[in-house]
């Protein structure tokens, strides 16, 4: 929901550093280095160690603004490290609330909180099916009037994406008050969980409408 409208301002602030990345870091290293900080954010929030997961976590955010940023400027870009960036985007998002769990002491409340997790986790599934689904009939209609009036549409990654309720803004919110706050994860689970299925129902309701 967010993401096109600050879209502007991470490319000016990214965009302005990208000077100081040295020649040697190609494009394709900072989205790894990008990848293992997400790992280590989640390792770490196993462990319970809230400030240091959260900081690797901002970490990792930062350099996957920066090898898009550091791309463009070399004109470096290209299809495998689109692919190799949202890889790494889809594992660590889809590991935080899980290793968030993992950390979970309290026996009691294990169940609900699992419970919480794994519908939040389905939504995921579920999304990024209709996700790429949408891509996909993208692609093949691409040059089609009916595409190119949609100003909606705007490719924001190296895959076109349908605009929805939670995108990724919304979603580095809810993971990091998870990991800052993880007493609160089947709170926060449930309520990302509900907004991650309006938006399902968005880009469902757009695609139902696009393929008539």
């Amino acid at each position: 929901m967010l993401d096109i409208h600050l879209r502007p301002l991470k490319d000016t602030l990214f965009d302005s550093i990208t000077t100081l990345v040295p020649s040697y870091c190609s494009p394709l290293s900072i989205t790894f280095c990008a990848f293992v900080s997400g790992i280590l954010a989640c390792i770490l929030a196993i462990s319970g160690h809230t400030v240091l997961s959260t900081t690797f976590w901002v970490l990792n955010r930062a350099l996957d603004c920066l090898d898009g940023a550091v791309a463009r400027k070399r004109t470096q870009s290209s299809d495998l490290g689109g692919f190799f960036d949202l890889l790494g985007d889809f594992i660590v998002y889809s590991a935080i609330p899980i290793s968030c769990a993992l950390a979970e002491n309290d026996q009691n409340n294990a169940r609900q909180v699992w419970l919480s997790v794994s519908v939040l986790e389905g939504s995921f599934h579920v999304n990024n099916f209709v996700l790429f689904y949408i891509g996909a009939i993208l692609e093949k209609r691409k040059g089609s009037a009916k595409v190119k009036d949609d100003s909606r549409i705007q490719e924001l990654t190296s895959v076109a994406m349908r605009p929805a309720l939670i995108e990724g803004t919304e979603s580095a919110v809810f993971f990091t008050a998870m990991l800052l706050f993880p007493s609160y994860l089947q709170q926060l689970s449930w309520t990302m969980a509900f907004l991650v299925c309006l938006g399902i129902l968005q880009r469902t309701k757009w695609l139902v409408d696009a393929l008539r």
